[in-house]
């Protein structure tokens, strides 16, 4: 099982939380979907949960920051120093939504988003390093954005992290972005009727399985299953309309920001 105890390297996706109208719906849900269980609630961080697999953090889980917003996904960045993202973030033209704030010992966080509005969050950590499981089913195997105009954010984050990309052959235009010489994640556009902005793609044991738990639980696929060269894939929509992603990943998936 991969995982990782020490600081992400900045710029590379480190965490991903659920904003959730009801979160004890979404805490089954997600726990049934993906095998997670769950630690934390207490009431000085707000109830955020920390969801694990096999006993490491996976993902986090809590109460929409604004119950006006959609529940979903946001996906953050690690940064050596958030003050100073916050700073690039802004000189390229984005937003900063959540100043640097601290929680506790754990680290610091920022909400932002990209000149298009496509949010994302800044994650500065303490003793909270990020996730520690990934690219095992019920962990985080690959981070995109959907973005009405590619060139343009593709800028932006190259940017505000330094990212360099490259060609997926055949992808329509669809490009990787890297640090170094590992694959951290995808930009491309978007398209009719899937969503737009920042999506997670969780890894699980069977692709179709999973798709028929999200269906029976009320959500919707809104890609049905196919046969990629990194495994098979589909995009649903969980039963609060928060987009994601399941892919049954093969034993050789490269390891992000390793």
């Amino acid at each position: 099982m991969p995982t990782r105890n020490t600081p992400w390297p900045a710029g590379t996706p480190c965490w991903i939380d659920y904003g959730a109208s009801d979160v004890d719906a979404a805490r089954d849900f997600y726990g049934r979907l993906l095998g997670w269980e769950y630690t934390g609630g207490e009431p000085e961080y707000g109830g955020y949960l920390n969801a694990t697999r096999d006993g490491e953090p996976a993902a986090g889980l809590g109460p929409l920051m604004n119950p006006a917003d959609s529940p979903g996904w946001t996906t953050y960045f690690a940064t050596d120093d958030a003050a100073a993202t916050c700073a690039r973030i802004r000189e390229a033209g984005g937003t900063v939504v959540v100043e640097p704030m601290e929680v506790g010992p754990m680290g610091t966080m920022v909400i932002a988003a990209d000149p298009q509005g496509n949010a994302f969050g800044l994650w500065q950590s303490g003793e909270h390093t990020g996730y520690r499981v990934f690219n095992e089913p019920g962990s985080l195997v690959w981070s995109e954005v959907a973005a009405d105009d590619p060139a343009a954010a593709k800028e932006f984050y190259a940017a505000v992290f330094g990212f360099t990309y490259e060609d997926v052959p055949g992808a329509e235009g669809y490009q990787t972005f890297t640090l170094g010489d590992h694959p951290l994640g995808g930009v491309g556009g978007t398209q009719p009727g899937a969503a737009k902005g920042w999506t997670a793609c969780f890894a699980v044991g069977s692709t179709d399985d999973t798709v028929a738990a999200v269906e029976a639980a009320g959500g919707k696929v809104t890609m049905a299953p196919m046969d990629t060269e990194y495994g098979r894939l589909a995009v649903v929509d969980d039963p609060w309309g928060a987009p994601f992603s399941v892919m049954q990943v093969p034993g050789d998936m490269p390891v992000p920001g390793s």
